[in-house]
């Protein structure tokens, strides 16, 4: 669930390559480095190679085009650049050190999660996936594409990804190493999880390391109000995603009476805003909105009281 502090300069490729399905199924991993997002060559010949959560571990990532290299950190990759977040200033740190607290990670689905359903209106992760499939369905590539799970948290629904048998890799997806080391926890204590169809990894939302149009389908639950800059971010999304692909995302919005809670950015004091970690939607025209700016079609949202579920696609 977790944002990225301010990205500090580094030289990067002006445009991202394009890594198309041929490539992709001979001898390329999915991952790419998030400095110039080339992809990484796989072991062998084999794309599947890194897929194996407990060899990732123990597995390293070298770009021969800038001289990077990314290491497994027991439970992940460490893919972030050294900042990132696709905006700066303290809120983006406040944001990305609360989710690197260690009790977050282990209270998220311990009361957290579930106070989401009475606060909010949250249906609860099987009937959120549910209402996904209907969307996922059609570019799950017949449970052999890609999801990645962005801002995962503790894996609520990477792992409800990793056994729907609807993607046959599922990639979880943090800032907080807090995070995900309790998804990776979750996923060994869980009998007969496929750990094979998973991996953990740590990058900067506004930076994904994915070479563009690689990704069939990207899923952000209860997470577009923790990022300090949602429009890099879902930009960011759109150039992963392949024609056609699809995000999809909850988050909530404060409209009605709550609009009197939050002021719009505008009015705030910006002595106080620049603290304020979370960034709340007041209306559905603002997600259809930013879907847009961002280059994705196809907008559809619905409502259950404040929590909002949204779907849009990658032009063809």
């Amino acid at each position: 669930m977790s944002t990225s502090p301010p990205a500090e300069k580094t030289q990067v490729s002006s445009q991202a390559p394009v890594l198309d399905d041929k490539l992709n199924s001979s001898g390329t991993c999915i991952l790419a480095c998030p400095f110039c997002f080339h992809p990484f060559p796989s072991k062998g010949g084999d794309p599947n190679l890194f897929f194996s959560q407990d060899s990732a571990s123990r597995s390293t990532l070298e770009c021969k085009f800038c001289d990077k290299s990314f290491s497994g950190r027991g439970s992940h990759f460490d893919m972030v650049t050294g900042g990132g977040g696709g905006g700066g200033g303290r809120a983006v740190e406040i944001s990305a050190q609360f989710f690197r607290l260690p009790v977050i990670p282990y209270i998220y689905e311990r009361g957290w999660r579930q106070s989401f359903s009475l606060f909010w209106g949250f249906p609860g992760p099987d009937k959120e996936l549910e209402l996904m499939k209907e969307y996922l369905k059609p570019v799950s590539n017949g449970g052999g594409g890609i999801i990645v799970d962005a801002s995962c948290g503790s894996g609520l629904l990477s792992r409800r990804f990793a056994k729907s048998e609807l993607f046959s890799k599922v990639i979880a997806l943090d800032f907080s190493e807090a995070m995900l080391q309790q998804c990776y926890d979750f996923i060994k204590q869980e009998k007969n999880f496929p750990e094979e169809k998973i991996i953990l990894v740590r990058a900067d939302i506004a930076r994904l390391p994915f070479a563009s149009n690689t990704v069939d389908a990207v899923h952000a639950g209860a997470a577009l109000h923790c990022w300090p800059s949602p429009s890099s971010a879902v930009q960011e999304i759109r150039r992963v995603l392949k024609p056609g692909g699809v995000f999809i995302a909850t988050t909530v919005i404060l409209d009605g009476a709550f609009c009197c809670l939050f002021r719009p950015p505008q009015q705030r004091d910006i002595r106080l805003s620049k603290y304020q970690p979370f960034r709340f939607f007041r209306s559905d025209k603002e997600l259809q909105d930013l879907c847009a700016s961002s280059g994705l079609i196809n907008f559809k949202c619905f409502r259950n009281r404040r929590f909002v579920m949204i779907v849009a696609t990658k032009p063809l």
